[in-house]
C-alpha cells in the first residue's frame, strides 16, 4: 500500500496526513488484500507485537482477545491455532509448543532475543537484501533450515540442498512460467529460488503453479511452512506420501521438473510397481532407484517440458540390473540434452560425486549432448565443504545457454564439449563428461622442447649422483656398525 507499483497503492498526496494513517490502517486490516498478494492472514492475538507484549505479564491477567494469560507456550501454540483457524492451508503444519519441555524463563527470553533483533538491516552477510517482511522471514527461515542441516549431517540432507546447486540448476532452466513440480522436495528450496528468480528478473510468480511432493512428514510440513513464508501458492498433495507408491500428481504434466532425491535409494521397491507405465524405458533396479527417479519425473513432463536431476555419479556409467540398458534406450530417444559433472564435496549428508541430468522433451539440437565438467569449479568454504559462487553459477549456466541458444558457444579442451549420438554410442553409451571433454590445454611458456629436456636430464643426473653419494655413505655407517 506504500509502493507506488503496486494496484493497492494509496497516495499521501490526496489525503491528510490523519486522513493517510486511518485510511491506511483500514486497509491493512482488510483480509482479502493479504489473500490477493498470495499472503497468510494473521490475526490480532497472532501477532508479534501482542505475543511480546503479553509474554511478560503474570498468569491469570484477561487478554485482549478473550481468556486469560496461562504461560508461553500456551499463548504461541493459541496464536498458532488463530492461524491455522484463518488460513486452513496451513492446518496441521505448524508443531506444537506444548508438547516439548521448554522452560518458561527460556521461552520468554526467546521472545525477547526476537523482539530485539533488527531485521531492518539493508543487508546480509554483506549483499544488500528485500525490506519486504516475507523476504527477511525467508532468509531467517532458510539459515536456520541450513544450521540444521549441518547439525544434523546425512539426515539433514533429508530436506536440504545446497544453496548454489539449486540457484545453478534454476538458472539453467529458467522457469519463468508453467508448472513446475519436485517429486522429492524435501524443504522446498527448489521452489524458493524459483520465486527468486522470477523476481530477478521482473517476473511474476502468479505465472507458475508449484507442485511437490514429499515422503517425510516433518519434512513435508517444513516445506509447506516455506511456502507461506515465502507468499508462494502450492499444491503438495494431501500430505506427505511415497512419490513411486502414491504418486499425488499423476494426471498432471509439468512444463519444468527439478529434483535432488536420495542417492543409490535401496528401499524403494515394491511388487506393484512391476509393470508400472512410468517404466518407459526399463524397469529400473529394485535395489537402486536412480532411475525410477528419472523416469518418473520424465513421466510428468509435457511436451516441450524440461527436467534437471541430481544423481550420484554412478548413474552415467552404471551397466548392472539394467541401468545401462535404459541409459542407452534414452540416449538413443534423443531426451538428454546435457550431462554436467559437479565436484566434490558439496553435500553436508554425502561424500558420493554427483551430476545433474538435464532433459528435454523438445531439445533444439537434435541428436547432440553437451557435455560439462564442472569438477574443478568452485572453492573450499570450510575444511569439509565445497561451494560455487555467483561467477562460477553464472559460467556453468551461461555454458549451457550459449549452447542451447547457438550464441557463441565453443567447445572448451577440460570443460565442454559436444558429442554427437555416434560418438556417445562408440562410447557404450557411458555419459561421463570427462570421457568427452578430455583434458584442458596447458599454456606454452615458450621454451623449446630441446632445451627444457636438457634441463631435465641434468637434473634428473643430478638426483642419481646424490643418490649413490647417500647410498655409500649407508654403507659405510652399516660396516662401522658390523
Amino acid at each position: 500500500m506504500q509502493d507506488p507499483e503496486n494496484p493497492l497503492y494509496l497516495d499521501p498526496n490526496n489525503y491528510s496526513p490523519e486522513e493517510y494513517q486511518a485510511l491506511l490502517h483500514s486497509e491493512m486490516e482488510l483480509q482479502d488484500n493479504y489473500t490477493a498478494e498470495n499472503i497468510f492472514w494473521v490475526p490480532e492475538q497472532a501477532r508479534w507485537e501482542n505475543i511480546k507484549n503479553v509474554a511478560i505479564l503474570n498468569k491469570g491477567t484477561e487478554l485482549p482477545w478473550g481468556g486469560t494469560f496461562r504461560g508461553v507456550a500456551s499463548l504461541i501454540d493459541d496464536a498458532f491455532t488463530a492461524i491455522e483457524k484463518e488460513n486452513p492451508k496451513l492446518k496441521g503444519i505448524i508443531q506444537r509448543i506444548s508438547g516439548f519441555d521448554v522452560e518458561e524463563q527460556t521461552l520468554i527470553g526467546l521472545v525477547n532475543l526476537f523482539s530485539d533483533t533488527n531485521f531492518s538491516r539493508p543487508t546480509l552477510n554483506g549483499q544488500p537484501i528485500s525490506m519486504a517482511a516475507k523476504d527477511i522471514l525467508g532468509h531467517v527461515y532458510e539459515y536456520f533450515l541450513g544450521q540444521f542441516a549441518l547439525a544434523e549431517g546425512k539426515k539433514g540432507g533429508q530436506y536440504f540442498t545446497p544453496k548454489s546447486i539449486v540457484s545453478l540448476i534454476v538458472e539453467m532452466l529458467e522457469p519463468y512460467q508453467g508448472r513446475i513440480y519436485d517429486p522429492a522436495m524435501g524443504s522446498g528450496g527448489f521452489f524458493v529460488q524459483t520465486e527468486k528468480f522470477i523476481a530477478a528478473h521482473q517476473g511474476n510468480i502468479n505465472n507458475v503453479s508449484i507442485y511437490g511432493q514429499e515422503f517425510n512428514p516433518t519434512t513435508w510440513k517444513l516445506a509447506a511452512m516455506n511456502m507461506a513464508i515465502h507468499g508462494i501458492e502450492f499444491d503438495f498433495g494431501k500430505g506427505n506420501a511415497d512419490s513411486f507408491r502414491n504418486p499425488q500428481h499423476l494426471d498432471k504434466k509439468m512444463d519444468f521438473v527439478m529434483a535432488n532425491p536420495p542417492f543409490n535409494m535401496s528401499d524403494w521397491w515394491s511388487e506393484a510397481l512391476q509393470n508400472d507405465p512410468r517404466w518407459q524405458y526399463g524397469t529400473p533396479p529394485q535395489g537402486n532407484a536412480n532411475f525410477a527417479w528419472l523416469q518418473h519425473m520424465l513421466y510428468h513432463l509435457s511436451p516441450k517440458g524440461r527436467m534437471a536431476l541430481l544423481l550420484a555419479n554412478g548413474s552415467m556409467s552404471s551397466q548392472t540390473s539394467g541401468e545401462g540398458e535404459i541409459r542407452q534406450k534414452l540416449i538413443e530417444a534423443d531426451l538428454i540434452e546435457a550431462m554436467v559433472a559437479l565436484p566434490g564435496q558439496l553435500f553436508t549428508n554425502t561424500q558420493i560425486p554427483a551430476c545433474i541430468w538435464l532433459l528435454n522433451k523438445a531439445k533444439a539440437h537434435k541428436g547432440e549432448v553437451l557435455f560439462i565438467d564442472a569438477r574443478e569449479i568452485g572453492y573450499m568454504k570450510d575444511r569439509t565443504l565445497r561451494d560455487f559462487t555467483a561467477e562460477d553459477i553464472a559460467h556453468i549456466a551461461n555454458t549451457y545457454h550459449a549452447w542451447q541458444k547457438d550464441q557463441g558457444y565453443q567447445n572448451q579442451a577440460g570443460y565442454c564439449y559436444t558429442a554427437s549420438l555416434e560418438e556417445i554410442c562408440q562410447n557404450d553409451f557411458v555419459l561421463t563428461p570427462g570421457r568427452y571433454v578430455g583434458t584442458a590445454e596447458q599454456q606454452d611458456d615458450g621454451i623449446p622442447f630441446a632445451e627444457k629436456m636438457q634441463k631435465l636430464t641434468a637434473l634428473l643426473n643430478e638426483q642419481f649422483a646424490q643418490g649413490r653419494a647417500l647410498e655409500e655413505e649407508i654403507r659405510k655407517s652399516l660396516g662401522i656398525l658390523g
